[in-house]
């Protein structure tokens, strides 16, 4: 893959529900973060941004398949590097299936702009919701079986018409307000906006809707895990993280500050407590039927770009860890002349299919997104302390470093993202063990645990085989894999 197939690897997985739903649905998943949503998100991309620099530090030394697990494996442990990037499998194979499930909604809404209530209506049912769910996944399976050729001419013209839709709500937002939102939902429904007064700032609220929040910014890592089909990947895949991070950081502040423009968010925090909300929904109020209909298309295009880039991402993944033989050698076999690993791309539709399943019997998918942000987090802490480890544990490797390459500015950089992400991951996992739930596996804290104690397992065992066949295991986890 060239550099723009990269980049809109990462821009895509990052892009979809992420902008289209999360800043809204946040009012639900914490109640009474109110009017704090943008500052928030600005917050939140702090930390996004100084992981994202740790991962393009390490992309330009390490330049493989399988991105972060090689990163870790190599600067830190390797049981460190396959527990955390199997936590991240995990949460990004759930996450499939939590957008996949998410389509749906906009289906509904397009059906409700264009008259069809009935259609809509349906497409809300528990078994319509779930099959087309499923149709929509393993629609994208089929995609990333057959190469990267079908790949890039999928994925990147979606990219472009993506962003040409959801430029609409950043124009449409501005130039709306909240007196107009008002006339027109009283017009539409006949109900009455109540005006509010001053809200109070509660830390612990900010910093735990930062903390989901900061699930926007994950994808930019689908990036690193293509690290082995990259045309020139030392200095590619670093500049790929960076433009992925800044174009859609951008477009995620404009998105979300032009919908809170013109819809009030005493309207949001009370329409998230009983449906699920979506950006062309909320300013379906204020648009002709043609324009709202282009808008929920452009968001429906966002989340199905997040199919096949995160599944090229998972897949990899596995990938690497059969490469490495920590994990079953089959899973790592590549169609001969697709050049797939399909074994990998099948097993992470299976997982995904769960996080659809799992997303519809939990009634709330932000299960899954919580169990996708406590993986990631855990993740991006290991990708910071590989920086600060690499130059001692793996100091050839280390010399290989061409992004920030200044000692001072690393140990700095990854000191800082430490703290943060540590905070972040303090605060979410609170947040998550303080509410009260009927059954522990909606926990997203105890759902990881149970995964790290599954990837621990399965790493025990295999490591175990490797050193029965002779295999030093030291050698092999000090170089990087072939090619």
């Amino acid at each position: 893959m060239g550099l723009t197939a990269l980049a809109a690897t990462g821009i895509c997985a990052m892009l979809g529900a992420a902008i289209n739903v999360i800043p809204f649905m946040i009012q639900r998943s914490v109640p009474g973060i109110g009017p704090w949503v943008l500052p928030a998100y600005l917050f939140a991309a702090v930390p996004a941004l100084i992981a994202a620099l740790a991962y393009a530090i390490l992309a330009s030394a390490m330049p493989r398949a399988g991105g972060s697990y090689v990163y870790a494996s190599r600067a830190l442990h390797p049981y460190l590097g396959f527990v955390a990037s199997f936590s991240q499998w995990f949460g990004l194979s759930i996450a499939i299936g939590v957008v996949s499930y998410l389509l749906i909604p906009f289906l509904r809404d397009i059906a409700t702009a264009v008259g069809q209530a009935g259609l809509a209506t349906m497409l809300e049912t528990g078994v319509v919701r779930v099959t087309l769910a499923l149709a929509f996944l393993w629609t994208f399976v089929w995609v990333n079986l057959r190469g990267l050729k079908l790949y890039e001419r999928t994925l990147v013209p979606m990219m472009f018409l993506m962003f040409a839709l959801g430029s609409v709500v950043i124009v449409a937002g501005f130039a709306f307000d909240h007196e107009q939102f008002a006339v027109a939902v009283q017009a539409a429904d006949n109900r009455v906006i109540p005006e509010g007064g001053e809200f109070p700032f509660r830390l612990r609220t900010f910093l735990a809707a930062a903390a989901v929040l900061f699930s926007s910014f994950i994808g930019f890592d689908s990036i690193a895990q293509a690290g082995g089909e990259a045309r020139n990947p030392h200095r590619s895949l670093p500049l790929a993280i960076g433009i992925a991070v800044l174009t859609v950081g951008t477009f995620y502040l404009l998105f979300t500050a032009a919908v809170y423009h013109a819809v009030p968010w005493r309207f949001i925090a009370e329409e998230a407590l009983t449906r699920d909300l979506t950006a062309p929904g909320l300013l379906g109020y204020l648009l002709p039927t043609g324009w709202t209909v282009a808008i929920v298309a452009g968001a429906a295009v966002a989340l199905i770009n997040d199919l096949p880039a995160m599944l090229l991402a998972v897949s990899r993944l596995m990938f690497a860890w059969a490469e490495d033989g920590i994990f079953p050698r089959f899973v790592g076999s590549v169609h001969p002349t697709r050049h797939t690993p399909g074994v990998a791309i099948v097993l992470s539709g299976l997982m995904a299919s769960v996080g659809i399943l799992g997303s519809h019997l939990a009634g709330d998918f932000f299960l899954g997104v919580d169990i996708l942000v406590t993986a990631m987090l855990v993740n991006f802490l290991l990708m910071c302390a590989s920086v600060l480890a690499l130059p001692h544990r793996n100091p050839g490797l280390a010399a290989e470093v061409r992004v920030l390459p200044q000692r001072g500015a690393q140990v700095s950089l990854a000191t800082l993202g430490i703290v943060l992400l540590g905070t972040f991951l303090g605060v979410h996992v609170w947040k998550d063990i303080s509410t009260p739930q009927p059954a522990w596996y909606l926990h997203s804290t105890s759902v990881w645990v149970a995964v790290m104690l599954v990837g621990s397992a399965i790493y025990a065992r295999e490591l175990a085989r490797l050193r029965r066949s002779g295999v030093d295991v030291q050698a092999r986890f000090s170089t990087l894999p072939p090619e």
